[in-house]
């Protein structure tokens, strides 16, 4: 795509703003202002070409460095003095402008909002457009760190009795298990339902992340036990033993890759051990996004990919005591004659309605589960890391995984079903996470007892 006339007009405008802005600097407040309203109104196809252009354009030149370079260079060390005086100078001309810019934009009402916004943007056009953004990025996720420590953060639990803003806004927002009504959320905050909100202190009507728990006698395996089975929730008489965090949700897309998913976790053990010192077991009841369609469906189809898992190997987790059983079921139940296990296979998960069948769940059990075994444990991208974006967060942050923990046909809604074939898995955070992390935490989060 060739950026119009037009386009490219309102991005040197908007560069323009920008520039003003570096020069006024927090005195730049009309410009900022305008600067806002104008990026609001270009088109999403153009602000790939305008975050192309803040990089190319708003850097430092070699000229602007070389004089204290050269300074830096030549000095032997002789002179403590002048060595450190020339680092100085150095580190004054070598800062980025563009994070001289952003930081003013914390002066006008919605400054914040904006530039997490602005992110979002920013990380939606590196994914959708074949342009390398990092230098940006880099830059507004520095300012991010800077002003999400926790001095600028706090936690809240949400109640039955919080504003009704807040409430609502959960549930417009709750992406892991979508609620069709308000009322939903109401169950969601009963007497062993928990859920605790991430903010920061300019955003205080707006959570930037929250976690709902679930308390339970035992490790919950199926997302129905949760929040379907209202009769079945934890009775007084025996103090829960378990921590579920069955739904957590990142409410700022800007704030991407920033961990503050850990540290939420971390602040809601440890509310819950003071609170609860029956509770020695945390751990999640996840999703496990992206399974079907983008692993196990393009295996299936014989699709090359960098997976290690292929049609090949399929045949070890269904051998012939599993597959001849299917092939009969099958054809008995469809009047179609399906000659090899891909194509079975894919006409069984792509009918939801297997789900409801018993001699299909008892055949696929055990396949299927150390199936989704592997591809959490051993399915890794360029990087090395779980290929899986949930187990990649969990599994990073500290949390197991093994065998014991995959739950089959733990989610009959279709979206569980279209997602993942059911299939949910349970992250725990073992004692010694929680030790580790307490001592982690304690420069981070100043305001812990």
């Amino acid at each position: 795509m060739e950026l119009g006339k037009a386009s490219a007009k309102k991005i040197d405008d908007l560069l323009n703003l920008l520039k003003s802005i570096e020069v006024q600097n927090e005195a730049a407040l009309e410009p900022m202002i305008r600067f806002r309203d104008q990026y609001r109104a270009i088109l999403l196809e153009e602000r790939p070409w305008f975050f192309e252009a803040v990089i190319r354009k708003l850097e430092i030149s070699k000229q602007e460095i070389e004089k204290e370079l050269r300074l830096v260079l030549a000095d032997e060390g002789k002179d403590s003095i002048q060595w450190r005086r020339g680092l100085s100078g150095l580190r004054q001309k070598i800062g980025s402008p563009r994070i001289r810019i952003f930081r003013n934009f914390l002066n006008i009402s919605g400054g914040l909002k904006f530039l997490l916004d602005l992110r979002a943007d920013m990380i939606a056009a590196q994914r959708q457009h074949p342009v390398n953004l990092e230098p940006l990025d880099l830059d507004i996720a520095q300012l991010f760190d800077l002003w999400f420590q926790g001095g600028f953060l706090f936690l809240n639990e949400i109640t039955l009795d919080s504003p009704y803003r807040q409430i609502r806004f959960l549930k417009e927002h709750d992406l892991v298990h979508p609620m069709a009504n308000l009322e939903e959320m109401g169950s969601r905050l009963g007497a062993d339902r928990r859920c605790f909100a991430l903010y920061h202190r300019l955003m205080p009507d707006e959570p930037i992340t929250f976690i709902e728990v679930a308390l339970t006698r035992g490790m919950a395996t199926s997302i129905h036990e949760i929040i379907e089975n209202q009769e079945n929730h934890f009775n007084h008489k025996k103090s829960p033993d378990t921590a579920i965090f069955y739904s957590i949700n990142n409410t700022q897309n800007g704030l991407s890759g920033l961990g503050l998913g850990k540290v939420l976790i971390f602040q809601v053990v440890e509310i819950l051990e003071k609170n609860y010192p029956g509770i020695k077991t945390f751990a999640t009841l996840s999703p496990i996004p992206g399974f079907w369609e983008r692993y196990f469906k393009p295996v299936l189809q014989g699709e090359k990919d960098s997976f290690q898992m292929n049609r090949d190997r399929l045949t070890e987790l269904f051998p012939e005591k599993i597959r001849q059983p299917l092939f009969e079921i099958h054809y008995r139940k469809s009047g179609k004659k399906v000659t090899d296990l891909g194509s079975l296979l894919l006409e069984i998960f792509s009918d939801l309605r297997w789900i409801e069948d018993p001699e299909y769940l008892r055949i696929l059990k055990k396949p299927l589960t150390d199936l989704v075994y592997f591809y959490l444990s051993q399915e890794k991208d360029r990087r090395g890391k779980p290929l899986n974006p949930v187990a990649n967060f969990h599994l990073g942050n500290g949390a197991t995984v093994g065998l014991k923990n995959i739950n089959f046909a733990a989610n009959h809604f279709p979206r569980g079903l279209m997602e993942s074939c059911g299939m949910m898995v349970n992250y725990v955070y073992s004692q010694t996470w929680l030790r580790q992390a307490s001592q982690t935490m304690k420069a981070y989060l100043p305001w812990r007892n």
